[in-house]
């Protein structure tokens, strides 16, 4: 145990140079970005020294560097900045929205967990069968189809022509009173107050936007334990325990613990791809996640927005990572070593 104590107290410890680095690397992109913030802010009709005197307000006067090190300083005091679009500061903003994101990802993923790896199982059970050939095409095509298009063509199905979908316009229905924000994810907060009209309604436009994300990110992880499955029902131990007459059922289980650490790492590295991945989706369902609010930022050329999406997603990104690394322990004891 205290092995696995230090060996997560090194994680922690690194995690604040990469939180710099990425913090540096996401500003200089932005800063990249066309077009005066001031400018954007005042309107088309402000004067020379109005611009002048909002930019030097804001520090957009001084050099980069500079710029860099009061973002920096601000973000040590719990300050991520104000968007000039809702004129609110970041954070109150991005912890509004973020909790959309994360249960619209956390769903997708679940989903794509389940197909993947239950369809990857029956594969590798089977390397020449006909679940085998299915899953080499459902790779193929999960791979192959962006998920903005299958989502406009799930809500083209199942809004427009059959309509079974509610309008893929936000998180619930209009008429229906959101739940009151506890963990900021309709469904659960609903499900707290006992409110059965609004937790169907966030359901009900849950399903396509998970669907869309879902199936498609199946794909990847479908191959990782197909492959990895068959490599381990074809090692030695999985031989040695059919020449023992172990059921079949058995030795394919614990096949399935020793692929498990290759799973579980791109299954890690889908939710961190997930978080800056669902933008797109976000904005074909105006779901008024994180990701969309950052892709207004960006177009607007406001910049913190998008540099307080950067830093929240990398801040959980490196904190599945972390936990991760202890479930790794958990399947393997001997990594703790």
């Amino acid at each position: 145990m205290m092995r696995v104590l230090s060996y997560l107290a090194k994680r922690l410890a690194f995690v604040i140079p990469q939180l710099l680095g990425i913090a540096l690397v996401s500003f200089l992109l932005v800063k990249s970005i066309p077009g005066d913030p001031a400018v954007l802010m005042l309107g088309p009709t402000a004067t020379t020294d109005a611009i002048a005197s909002l930019r030097g307000s804001l520090g957009l006067d001084q050099p980069l560097y500079i710029q860099f090190f009061i973002y920096v300083k601000s973000i040590l005091h719990g300050d991520l900045g104000t968007s000039w679009q809702t004129t609110r500061p970041v954070l109150e903003d991005l912890m509004q929205r973020f909790p959309a994101t994360l249960e619209l990802v956390t769903l997708s993923l679940l989903l794509a967990v389940v197909v993947g790896i239950t369809l990857g199982v029956f594969a590798a059970k089977q390397p020449n069968g006909w679940v085998a050939r299915l899953a080499d095409l459902y790779g193929l095509g999960a791979g192959a189809l962006p998920d903005f298009w299958f989502a406009l063509v799930l809500i083209f199905v199942f809004y427009t022509l059959l309509g079974w979908a509610p309008a893929p316009l936000g998180r619930i229905d209009m008429i229906v009173i959101p739940p009151e924000p506890i963990t900021g994810a309709y469904t659960i907060d609903a499900l707290l107050a006992g409110d059965l009209d609004a937790f169907g309604s966030a359901l009900s436009h849950l399903v396509l936007p998970v669907l869309a994300l879902g199936l498609l990110n199946a794909g990847p992880i479908l191959k990782m334990t197909q492959a990895t499955m068959e490599k381990m029902l074809d090692s030695d131990f999985s031989r040695y325990e059919v020449l023992c007459g172990v059921p079949q059922n058995l030795v394919v289980r614990h096949a399935l613990r020793n692929a498990l650490p290759s799973i579980v790492t791109i299954i890690s590295v889908l939710y961190g791809y997930l978080i800056g991945g669902a933008v797109l989706v976000e904005i074909v369902f105006s779901w008024g996640g994180a990701g969309q609010y950052a892709v207004q930022g960006v177009l607007n050329s406001d910049i913190y927005p998008v540099l307080g999406f950067v830093l929240f997603s990398a801040i959980f990104s490196l904190m599945v990572y972390i936990a991760v690394d202890l479930i790794y322990v958990l399947l393997d004891p001997r990594i703790s070593n």
